[in-house]
């Protein structure tokens, strides 16, 4: 059974994690946090990030991902129906060529690439809906451009992005006929949560403010104002009445519920980076603080981010392996622990699978987005996870079997103990040490495999014999359905 440890436990400040001698910086926790802010990383990274503080390490890792420019505009990113040259046979591949490099970009940027995905299931769209591939790809700009941003200038960018005017019906939405869809996801999802701090009135007010951008040059094309489709009269939002426009809703929602959007995006980053189950002493002494510096900072996301991972509470010990990994979690930190060989065809083979482990790309289940931790694991699923790696390990040991050696060697630094090996491959890929002896045991004798135990006793068995890589294979099978494995 795949259970995670009890939040409470984490007991833990917000203050600066400082290391000490009973509680140093080391692999473990640098591997932490490489798992929660990117998909993982090489061992040489890793080695790399020991050598500064967790303080500096930190700082690298978001100012990295505040500067990194976005990922260049396809040819066709802003294409409309009529730039095509033959829409039928053009515009699905053109969408399956983006899913490829935006997997790619989680993989490659770390935190960017993490924070991107973490928005993308926040500020939900589906492919499904609006089934335009330039829209996807702006739909993504709009992510990646914001994720560590400023957070009211990302909500207000949103609001008028192309494809959540299609995905929210705010194309729709004119004086003559008010759509509340977007204005109630906006509340509701977006920045308030639900039933916190606005009525139905509200919803009906604000949708009237947000009449207006519903015009094309071409379908296809960016969405853009009407004034002639706008309602110019009087609204009251919050308790305020004015002639609101679109800027001022946006104005209006962080001026009049800046508290409660703060403590919204705050638990929700608590949530998915810390752990998933949040208390009363958790939100008072962890989420409080970060609501306090998201406020006096602008609703700056930087800020924030920094004060969360820096903490001693992000570095306790009891907060490893509490989250449920999501099929990506699964697959792109497997690459990038091992450093495996990997191409865009491969790329586009693991979003089929995962797509069938419930994790589509570009198309959550619906607008709430995908629930994560444990709603990732069922019989199925699980069994999916395990056949996914197991695919992967065969076609590697297919290509080129000694890649399996090579990373034994690799950590090891080529020992000839098998219970060394064991237990510095499983200890590679796990969150924290497995429960008991017992379990080291038992994959080690996986490891063993048929060859007799003398060979190992006298010295005279190393990684170089024919057999050491199905050996390798089979303890790389074993650890991809431990248990354990599937936590981070």
């Amino acid at each position: 059974m795949i259970t995670a440890t009890p939040p409470s436990c984490n007991d833990a400040s917000i203050a600066p994690f400082i290391p000490t001698t009973a509680d140093p910086w080391n692999t473990t926790k640098v591997t932490h946090a490489y798992r929660r802010l990117g998909f993982g990383a090489s061992q040489q990274t890793i080695d790399a990030a020991l050598a500064m503080s967790p303080g500096d390490f930190i700082d690298m890792l978001v100012d990295t991902a505040f500067n990194l420019p976005t990922t260049p505009a396809p040819p066709w990113g802003y294409y409309s129906y009529n730039d095509f040259t033959d829409y039928e046979n053009q515009n699905f591949p053109f969408f399956n060529e983006w899913r490829i490099q935006t997997v790619n970009d989680f993989m490659n940027e770390d935190l960017r690439g993490r924070m991107t995905f973490f928005w993308m299931n926040h500020f939900v769209t589906e492919f499904e809906t609006y089934g335009h591939s330039p829209y996807a790809f702006q739909y993504y700009n709009t992510m990646q451009f914001n994720c560590v941003g400023n957070f009211k200038q990302f909500v207000r960018a949103v609001g008028v992005n192309s494809t959540m005017l299609i995905y929210l019906n705010g194309f729709q939405n004119t004086q003559f006929d008010p759509n509340e869809n977007f204005a109630r996801e906006l509340f509701e999802l977006f920045t308030l949560g639900e039933g916190n701090g606005y009525t139905q009135e509200d919803i009906v007010e604000t949708a009237r403010a947000l009449t207006g951008y519903n015009h094309w040059n071409d379908y296809g094309d960016i969405i853009y104002f009407d004034p002639s489709t706008f309602d110019s009269g009087e609204k009251t939002i919050f308790g305020q009445t004015g002639e609101w426009g679109y800027d001022d809703v946006i104005n209006l929602l962080f001026q009049e519920r800046g508290e409660e959007i703060a403590f919204y995006i705050c638990e929700k980053l608590y949530r998915f980076f810390v752990s998933p189950a949040v208390d009363a002493v958790i939100e008072q002494d962890i989420i409080q603080p970060l609501v306090d510096t998201f406020i006096n900072n602008d609703f700056e996301i930087v800020p924030v981010l920094k004060q969360l991972f820096k903490s001693e509470h992000f570095f306790n010990e009891r907060a490893l392996g509490v989250t449920v990994k999501s099929p990506y979690d699964v697959i792109l930190a497997y690459l990038k622990e091992t450093g495996f060989y990997y191409d865009d065809e491969l790329i586009e083979t693991i979003v089929y699978y995962n797509s069938l482990m419930g994790q589509d790309i570009y198309d959550p289940p619906d607008v709430s987005g995908w629930q994560r931790d444990e709603t990732w694991i069922n019989s199925s699923t699980l069994t999916g996870r395990w056949q996914l790696v197991d695919l992967y390990i065969w076609f590697l040991f297919d290509q080129n079997e000694f890649t399996l050696t090579d990373l034994a060697r690799d950590l090891t630094n080529d020992s000839i103990d098998p219970n060394y090996i064991t237990q510095v491959l499983v200890d590679h890929f796990m969150a924290k040490p497995l429960h008991s002896p017992l379990d080291y045991t038992i994959a080690t004798d996986i490891f063993k495999w048929d060859v007799p135990q003398n060979y190992y006793d006298e010295g005279l068995w190393n990684l170089s014999w024919s057999s050491a890589p199905y050996q390798v294979l089979l303890l790389l099978q074993h650890i991809g359905k431990m248990p354990e494995f599937q936590l981070k």
